[in-house]
């Protein structure tokens, strides 16, 4: 239910017509977007993460002041049952005057830009009991009805999404659900997936959806490490004013074995002039053995465009054949201009890839390299993979028991033992009976931060991780001999000979086994491929770099802006140089992605959720900044 902000109880008749005259001014006031909103999760639909104002820049960004703080008021580190901590992850949107943010437990909001204070909050009702993967919520999207009087309900919409899979639809001004939308404002996403999911939060949503020529497309987020059979990756795009179901896309229809995931669970972008839409697809279930989906599994781990109008086919480029790493495309897609229009994707492998919008072909040179063969029984691995020639590797491809690092020398020693238990060949070894060590690590390489490009200068900035995991698989007979080893994470991969257990690569002290910086911000010059610069991203107990999760944007000024950070901080750097500017502290953990939008005072705001979870930091915060 929505709810207004200062609403009282009891209000009479004159009262609520003072509070409809009031929304109708709202709108009248409000039904313009300009180059100074940031309306879509990654600054547009083509997700770029660019941002044409300069009135901050390298020279005066020291000057920045905290302007406002918002608390969503969820709990900070409220546990929920079967499940991790919640994370709050999400990019703000603002347009029309008002910023909408969302949360894990299904509230969204509408806030002032200017000063934080709320103008209305809605709850979705979440069924919090659910054993959720991922339990967070990136952001909302929006859509402009103009068949709709613009004086009417509706006229704008928020689409937000809930971790239990439904898609709301909302009135910008009020908060109030849009009635004529699915059944009172919700479409059950859950309904129709091929492989129903057998438990609740088995199939979920984290992301917003994308809104392209009227229709409003959404992907999921599935538990594909649980179970052969999981709920499909399906695709799906509903009408944004009805919410019909106009089209749906299934990317794993080759596979006989009724295998699913192979799913969507990060943002899509969309080319409306071309009538594209871009979907970056994930490790079919399980992840980290495949022996009854032989073959490359076509179209799981790739880039995908499809027909926006009609959902069909258009090209298919894969990045990872065959995963057995939960090497997922983790990012938003970046729709960039070069001498050819171009997508960029980062994967967890720490490889970019640009590819032609049109047709799928690499831009930049891709071969065939020879990988290590699976001696796992029933495993047979892609003999090759993927590499990008014209580019380097964003994060190392390989750690040995020679580079094994430790604050101390017990450290050292302890991460070389550790290293030298394992199957330590590189990039693409494939899990084992004995262990592997996995580089990069699940979390990536490239992440779920994903790009943001400066299309004056041709720099794509891309936050990395360098870290390594250890993962085994382990004969389903002989589990409960290693259950109770601590430190591991458990998947139970039903359906296979084998369970899974996997952790990053620690050593005694909770430090990584990996040499620093742990955590990397890396500038690429899309125009020749070199690498600009390479600079450590934050710091962790001293030690150069964090592990990271969160992504960057970048302004015409030539700043960028990241959080994502273990050190709880938002830090600005010079684009043209990496040197950084600025940092502030925040009350948590940034993992999420920031915004800059020009306020109705005339100031440039930046602002970010810092709600963290684990190791991040717990929090409920929007943190506004600007210059005083």
């Amino acid at each position: 239910m929505a709810t207004g902000y200062g609403r009282r109880v009891g209000m009479g008749t004159i009262g609520m017509l003072m509070l409809v005259a009031g929304a109708v001014a709202a709108r009248r006031a409000t039904r313009t977007t300009s180059g100074g909103d940031w309306p879509a999760y990654g600054g547009s639909a083509a997700g770029t993460r660019y941002s044409p104002l300069t009135q901050i820049t390298p020279a005066n960004v020291a000057g920045l002041q905290q302007a406002w703080v918002y608390h969503t008021g969820e709990v900070p580190g409220r546990l929920l049952t079967h499940n991790r901590q919640p994370a709050f992850e999400a990019t703000p949107l603002v347009v029309d005057g008002r910023m909408f943010i969302s949360t894990p437990l299904g509230h969204a909001m509408a806030l002032d830009p200017v000063t934080g204070a709320e103008r209305w909050r809605a709850d979705a009702g979440i069924d919090s009991s659910g054993h959720y993967g991922d339990f967070t919520n990136r952001g909302v999207a929006t859509w402009l009805d103009a068949a709709t009087p613009e004086d009417a309900p509706c006229h704008r919409r928020i689409f937000q999404v809930t971790i239990d899979a439904r898609l709301l639809a909302l009135d910008a001004v009020t908060g109030a659900r849009c009635t004529g939308f699915g059944r009172a404002g919700i479409v059950a996403l859950v309904e129709g997936v091929r492989n129903p999911p057998r438990s609740l939060g088995e199939y979920h949503e984290t992301s917003p959806p994308t809104v392209v020529a009227g229709l409003v497309i959404v992907g999921s987020a599935i538990h594909d490490n649980w179970h052969t059979d999981a709920p499909s990756g399906v695709v799906r795009a509903f009408d944004a004013r009805t919410g019909a179901l106009r089209w749906a896309w299934e990317p794993l229809v080759d596979i006989a074995h009724g295998n699913g995931a192979a799913n969507a669970w990060t943002v899509l972008s969309a080319d409306s002039a071309r009538d594209l839409v871009f979907v970056p697809t994930t490790s079919p279930s399980v992840d980290y053995f495949g022996g009854d989906r032989p073959g490359d599994d076509r179209n799981a781990n790739s880039v995908v465009a499809l027909r926006a109008s009609t959902g069909a086919l258009v090209w298919a480029f894969q990045t990872v054949h065959h995963d057995l790493w939960d090497y997922d495309n983790p990012g938003q897609p970046a729709l960039v201009d070069l001498a050819r229009p171009a997508v960029v994707e980062a994967g967890k492998t720490g490889q970019l890839f640009v590819l032609d919008r049109e047709n799928g072909r690499p831009l930049f040179p891709v071969e065939e390299r020879a990988v290590p063969a699976s001696d796992v029984p029933g495993e047979t691995a892609s003999p090759t993979q993927p590499f990008t020639t014209g580019i380097a590797p964003l994060s190392p491809h390989r750690f040995t028991v020679d580079s094994a690092w430790g604050p101390t020398e017990a450290d050292r020693a302890a991460c070389r033992a550790r290293f030298a238990g394992l199957r330590t060949a590189g990039i693409f070894e494939p899990p084992s009976l004995q262990g592997t060590l996995v580089v990069p690590a699940n979390i990536g390489g490239a992440h779920w931060g994903g790009v943001a490009y400066d299309s004056g200068r041709h720099i794509l900035v891309v936050p990395v991780n360098r870290l390594a995991a250890e993962v085994q698989l382990i004969r389903r007979e002989q589990y409960r001999e290693s259950a109770n080893d601590s430190g591991y994470e458990y998947a139970e991969m039903e359906g296979t000979p084998y369970m899974m257990r996997r952790r990053i690569s620690l050593g005694p002290s909770g430090l990584p086994c990996t040499p620093p910086p742990f955590g990397a911000l890396v500038a690429i010059d899309l125009l020749t491929g070199r690498t600009r610069w390479s600079v450590p991203l934050g710091s962790i107990r001293g030690f150069a770099g964090s592990p990271n999760l969160g992504g960057p944007i970048v302004t015409a000024s030539g700043l960028v802006f990241i959080g994502g950070t273990l050190d709880r901080q938002l830090h600005a750097f010079d684009v043209l140089t990496g040197r950084e500017v600025w940092h502030a502290a925040l009350p948590a953990g940034a993992r999420a992605t920031p915004i800059t939008y020009l306020g109705a005072d005339g100031r440039q705001y930046v602002a970010v959720a810092a709600g963290g979870a684990d190791i991040w930091g717990q929090g409920d915060a929007i943190v506004a900044f600007a210059l005083p």
